[in-house]
């Protein structure tokens, strides 16, 4: 961190009431979140919902309709030189020059980061080890790979040691192997800085991330830890079942058990039928009490497991695919 440039305490970002459309068609529509120290953050959106605005609007890249944000405590369009001393990005694009060596490009980004001459050479240094790129620094980088690539657009954020780190889809387009490589490093890199992650890759959120944060259609729509999310919509957990019997006969058996509210009929071979159990309540009781009904009347059950809610379900509820594609955001991404 480059001396003492902080006035906003424990709230790094404090994003309120943005707004921003394009040709009349809003991307973002009264957002407002705020960002906290040691946190690693998943921003969750589909396509269109107004992410990669937000994100170019959060680092100064272009300014909102209306609204305001804070980065530990400067207005970024007010103070902008303060405000973004405070923060790293990655755009999904990183803004690469290709003819330049790795060290190269470093030491350029350095240099407009205005980090004091005698501290640029052993800082690079250090932000190449961090981000494993000390063996090919002195590449070029056009004859990099993606991956490395993404690694180079790392360490130029990393650089200056920011408090915060933003990072736009920072996995699209890896193979799985590079993917892997850098959940790795953005976990080092959570243990100094606190991490912004922009994503619509569901697993990479709930592998990462311990806070959530989900826009649809330029709003914020829901925010917590994976787990707070989990339980909001913990009544809609279920019971998976295969029943050896006729419809009516195990309609007969559930009906006679309190705590079930749904019955969805996902098959029936003649046999046997396929069954879903909405329920409210202990899940493990509610298990046990349909196990034992069915035992009772000597109706085999021969499979049986419960259903959690989980974050894909969670996201899927709370935003609308077929709708989100805003002309006015799509616009924007792809002319940035």
């Amino acid at each position: 961190m480059l001396g003492d440039n902080t006035k906003g305490g424990s709230k790094l970002i404090e994003v309120k009431h943005l707004t921003k459309s394009y040709d009349g068609h809003p991307a973002l529509d009264d957002l407002s979140f705020t960002i906290e120290k040691g946190r690693v953050y998943g921003f969750l959106g589909p396509n269109g919902a107004g992410k990669s605005t937000t994100m170019n609007i959060m680092t100064g890249y272009i300014g909102a309709d209306s609204g305001e944000v804070l980065i530990n405590g400067f207005d970024i369009l007010k103070e902008p030189e303060k405000a973004k001393r405070s923060v790293g990005y990655l755009p999904e694009i990183p803004p690469l020059y290709p003819d330049m060596t790795v060290r190269e490009y470093l030491s350029f980004v350095s240099e407009l980061k205005e980090i004091p001459g005698k501290e640029r050479a052993a800082q690079v240094d250090e932000v190449l080890s961090l981000v494993r790129l000390t063996d090919v620094s002195s590449r070029l980088i056009r004859n990099l790979s993606k991956g490395y690539r993404q690694r180079t657009g790392l360490a130029a954020a990393v650089l200056g040691f920011p408090d915060i780190i933003i990072l736009d889809e920072p996995t699209v387009g890896l193979d799985p192997k590079q993917i892997i490589e850098i959940r790795q490093l953005i976990r080092t890199l959570s243990k100094d800085h606190t991490i912004i992650l922009s994503s619509h890759i569901l697993a990479e959120v709930q592998e990462i991330c311990d806070y959530v944060l989900i826009i649809s259609k330029g709003r914020l729509t829901a925010e917590g830890t994976p787990k707070q999310l989990e339980e909001t919509s913990r009544g809609k957990d279920s019971v998976e079942l295969t029943i050896m019997s006729d419809p009516a006969r195990i309609q007969s058996v559930l009906d006679s058990l309190s705590g079930i509210h749904t019955i969805c009929w996902k098959g029936d071979t003649g046999d046997s039928c396929d069954i879903s159990v909405e329920f409210t309540g202990d899940s493990k009781k509610i298990c046990r009490e349909i196990s034992l009904a069915f035992a009772r009347e000597e109706i085999p059950v021969t499979r049986i497991y419960i259903s959690r809610t989980n974050l894909e379900d969670i996201f899927l509820e709370l935003t609308d695919t077929d709708s989100q594609e805003q002309e006015g955001d799509e616009k924007d991404e792809s002319n940035l």
